[in-house]
């Protein structure tokens, strides 16, 4: 990827001196990608993952995408109504089927879980927490749900979550509504279930830039991230 802040397609992964027996690892640097094409930014997720040592530094991806469907490994493709033209990717993150566009900010989470002592269930809840505590900012309350991974403001659906683990490390990541055209997701059914409702954080009259939504994601995610560590380590 060629945006500001990402990395060249086939760029050797970067090292550092991160190890995974540190006690207090560094921070994952936080990378701005703009508006990006879903494929290419996956097929980056995944070299980037397989290229990983014990020593590479653990990064968060913020970007955009344009209009995408992606479908995950157990996707059933009832759930898919009518595409409309836009393009449907089958991918290898969980989940079944939801959208990405211009006005939702999505950040991918490419960390070695080993170093931060957190499983899947537990990075899951993290995850949902970073978006509940970022939109307790703007006065809107949400909740996750054990039933349904993700976060809702009155059972409206705001924020979709999706993982792959490969060899102790994650990517993909959580994707969060914030003001973009919400008519697709009536394309199908948002995250396999039929009539679920979408919102977004302009319904609530949140007008704050994305870039400041996304700085703000990446802060909250990574405090949330370190403080699990030090309850961790304190055990």
């Amino acid at each position: 990827m060629n945006q500001e802040g990402g990395r060249e397609k086939g760029e050797g992964v970067e090292k550092g001196a991160q190890l995974v027996s540190s006690p207090f690892p560094l921070p994952p640097s936080p990378r701005f990608l703009g508006l990006v094409e879903y494929e290419p930014t996956w097929r980056a997720m995944q070299q980037f993952t397989a290229q990983r040592t014990a020593e590479t530094p653990d990064e968060i991806w913020l970007l955009q995408h344009p209009p995408t469907f992606t479908q995950g490994q157990a996707g059933l493709p009832e759930h898919l109504l009518n595409a409309h033209d836009i393009p449907v990717i089958k991918i290898d993150r969980g989940g079944q089927i939801t959208y990405h566009g211009p006005g939702q900010v999505v950040m991918y989470l490419l960390l070695d879980l080993r170093r931060w002592k957190i499983n899947v269930r537990e990075l899951v809840r993290l995850m949902e927490q970073t978006v509940v505590d970022l939109l307790s900012e703007y006065g809107i309350a949400a909740q996750g749900r054990e039933d349904a991974p993700g976060v809702y403001v009155n059972d409206a659906k705001i924020a979709a979550l999706g993982l792959k683990i490969r060899h102790g490390c994650c990517f993909h990541g959580l994707s969060l509504n914030v003001d973009m055209d919400k008519v697709p997701f009536s394309y199908i059914n948002p995250c396999g279930y039929q009539g679920l409702r979408v919102t977004q954080m302009k319904d609530f009259g949140v007008d704050t830039p994305i870039n400041e939504i996304e700085l703000r994601l990446a802060h909250q995610f990574t405090t949330l991230l370190q403080h699990h560590l030090k309850i961790k380590n304190a055990a």
